[in-house]
């Protein structure tokens, strides 16, 4: 079921396992193939503003098969990793990878984390915002396993500004990436999902503001604003670091 929310569209947490369980064993090679093969860069980046010192715990949250997980471990092999999902198909694959024997591995929605409170120094997701059944929600529990002070960074899609591309881009997210979805993976409905949940997201300002509601704050000085922005096939692509603020101090 897909449900309404003021902001975007939310898919619930059962339809959310269903159609990620149907296109687990392929997802990897079609984010491969719809990014034009500048997804494995993008976590790279995505990684190294997370920046885990050694010993750190650090939770990837909508991990899929853990391709962020495997990543911090690479570049911050000191770092303890934990990578949850709600997909039981994405955790079995991961499990299976090369390194995946250094993570620990979680199934669990993203609203309902069975984490204490303050358990993590760092959490990273990809891809997971737009696809959670409640924002708000999600931000909450995320902020309450962080401890104060600690790192949070998010990569993810967002509506292609305005330009003279723009007719391009939709036949990209309307045509192209649903045909993708049919031919490799034989689930047309839900790379046409995947693609709706772009273009009905938050900006990343607007979502800046969400995190700042649910307890985060932005890191000062590392960039103009608390968004980096590039653009593949026309849509934004955005990296969020924000840092956990205690929430028994004064704001």
């Amino acid at each position: 079921m897909i449900v309404d929310k003021q902001d975007n569209h939310s898919l619930s947490a059962d339809s959310a396992r269903r159609m990620f369980g149907g296109i687990a064993r392929r997802y990897d090679l079609l984010n491969r193939l719809i990014s034009l093969g500048q997804d494995r860069r993008w976590r790279r980046l995505a990684v190294s503003r997370l920046a885990p010192r050694s010993g750190e715990r650090v939770l990837d949250l909508g991990a899929g098969t853990g391709e962020l997980a495997l990543e911090t471990l690479r570049q911050f092999p000191g770092a303890r990793v934990i990578a949850a999902d709600l997909t039981p198909e994405m955790v079995r694959l991961g499990r299976s990878r090369p390194g995946a024997q250094s993570v620990g591995w979680v199934i669990s929605e993203a609203g309902n984390l069975p984490f204490a409170q303050r358990a993590f120094d760092g959490l990273i997701s990809g891809f997971l915002l737009r696809n959670v059944e409640s924002l708000d929600g999600a931000l909450a529990e995320q902020r309450r396993v962080l401890r104060p002070g600690g790192a949070w960074v998010a990569l993810d899609t967002t509506p292609a500004r305005r330009g003279p591309f723009r007719p391009l881009i939709e036949l990209h997210f309307r045509l192209v990436i649903p045909l993708l979805g049919r031919l490799v993976a034989g689930r047309v409905q839900a790379y046409r999902w995947l693609t709706a949940s772009t273009r009905g997201f938050l900006t990343a300002e607007e979502l800046a503001e969400r995190l700042g509601t649910a307890g985060f704050e932005g890191v000062a000085g590392e960039h103009e604003t608390v968004v980096e922005r590039e653009q593949i096939v026309g849509v934004d692509l955005h990296f969020l670091a924000f840092l956990a603020v205690d929430p028994d101090l004064d704001r």
